[in-house]
């Protein structure tokens, strides 16, 4: 789907005040309230706006230490059993497959150093994991990034 101007507004409005009503977002960026909620419904629709549910940050709720693990699994168990063995393990909270030396990966949230270990041997543990290779994050800079991408699509236009 090809985004406008004023979705890439729309969307700025909501991320800078996501409590915001869509008559709010209607006055502040001067258009009919029916204008912005169709905009809303077709960007949800068409899967531009995935969620509007909040995104709690796990280092203020006690799990600071964040790794990024590169993880080659087993090819003959598939998948979708090995994405269900790890979505089982809650400081799991990205797994991608990707390309290159592994087949999958993950972002992780854990307590401490001890115990990101013992969120690397409890996904060991599935044996659908064969090897993890594991970078603890130091500092986070830019994360979750999308918006700067859409308005930059919406000016293209």
């Amino acid at each position: 789907m090809l985004v406008d101007a004023l979705d890439a507004k729309i969307v700025r409005f909501f991320t800078d005040s996501p409590r915001s009503s869509v008559l709010e977002a209607s006055r502040v960026l001067r258009v009919a309230r029916a204008t912005v909620q169709s905009r809303i419904d077709r960007m949800i629709d068409n899967g531009v706006i995935g969620s509007w549910v909040p995104q709690p940050d796990p280092a203020n709720f006690g799990f600071p230490v964040v790794a990024f693990c590169s993880v080659t699994i087993t090819q003959e168990i598939g998948h979708d059993a090995i994405i269900e063995s790890l979505g089982a393990i809650p400081e799991i909270i990205e797994v991608h497959t990707v390309t290159g030396n592994s087949d999958l990966m993950v972002r992780i949230a854990a307590r401490s150093n001890p115990d990101m270990q013992r969120v690397l041997d409890a996904m060991i543990a599935t044996k659908s994991v064969v090897r993890c290779s594991s970078v603890i994050v130091l500092n986070s800079h830019i994360q979750g990034r999308t918006l700067p991408l859409m308005e930059a699509a919406a000016k293209a236009v």
